[in-house]
């Protein structure tokens, strides 16, 4: 962000400028399928990439001996993983891509969420400097670095988790089994044809509600809490920069508040994008189990 050397961004200006994303139009008011989020794209490819040759390095270096701390760690992930996934998802067959995806999810969304351990303004600056020194404004570099922070990002994962679970729906019980469940579960059916109508109606009804609900409050989850903990990182950060704007002696009083919290919210966020890549993970798995199961 740019800012005059003797006048500060306020904090309102510092907010929005943190919460704006780097797309590939111009920022406006309107909002359509042809706008992206080029900087959620970026980190989560780079991160996806960064997990997939950390997971390949373990494999390949793994050894049948006494394992190093590295190996031993995603052992104990990939066992973790695999016992949850029996667990609920009761056809062999399909745990051979369901469990793979399953720790393909947790690693991912876990290496997504942890972007917000990273310094609030560390790479917004960089990245201002080099928009800067690209000849163009800085003030106008907007980077945002948390891509499950990204209502775009989270709800295009549960989108993806919704097709796997439909695809297995149609797999497992064929496409008449599939449509003959959608018109009779779960208020069941009745042989007076207007009865049986209705049901019908109301049964598909609930269906669809409740695909949409699973779907939205899944990604709408995984939003809410790293949204949420990235404007906390924000406010902290903006106790450092009063200090750093402020004069007065009593301003150090803002300094140490700024770094207390600052360790204790990033240590207790340590556990949030853990357990919220845990429980995608473990929605995943659920719903994916409920595809298999007849009604």
């Amino acid at each position: 962000m740019s800012a005059e050397a003797h006048a500060a961004p306020t904090a309102s200006e510092y907010i929005v400028h943190h919460l704006t994303h780097w797309q590939n139009k111009p920022q406006t008011e309107i909002v359509d399928f042809s706008v992206f989020n080029i900087d959620s794209i970026f980190f989560s490819v780079l991160v996806g990439v960064l997990g997939c040759f950390f997971l390949w390095k373990a494999a390949r270096n793994a050894t049948s001996g006494t394992p190093g701390r590295f190996q031993a760690a995603v052992e104990i992930l990939i066992e973790m993983v695999d016992g949850q996934a029996k667990a609920i998802v009761h056809n062999a067959t399909s745990r051979k891509m369901v469990a793979p995806l399953a720790l393909t999810v947790f690693v991912w969304i876990f290496l997504l969420n942890a972007m917000d351990l990273l310094p609030v303004d560390f790479l917004p600056v960089v990245w201002g400097w080099i928009y800067g020194a690209a000849g163009h404004d800085p003030s106008h570099a907007y980077l945002r670095v948390v891509p499950t922070a990204d209502l775009s990002v989270s709800m295009g994962l549960s989108v993806s988790v919704l097709v796997i679970c439909l695809i297995y729906n149609v797999k497992i019980k064929g496409i008449g089994g599939w449509a003959h469940e959608l018109v009779s579960a779960p208020f069941g059916t009745s042989k007076n044809p207007v009865f049986a109508v209705i049901l019908a109606i109301v049964n598909i009804a609930e269906q669809l509600i409740s695909f949409v609900a699973k779907t939205v409050s899944h990604g709408m989850r995984l939003f809410g809490n790293m949204y949420a903990g990235e404007l906390v990182f924000m406010l902290i950060a903006l106790l450092g920069g009063a200090w750093a704007f402020s004069f007065e002696p009593a301003g150090l009083m803002l300094l140490l508040l700024h770094v207390v919290a600052g360790w204790a919210w990033a240590v207790f966020h340590i556990l949030i994008i853990t357990l919220q890549a845990f429980v995608f993970m473990m929605l995943t798995l659920v719903y994916i189990g409920q595809a298999h199961d007849a009604h």
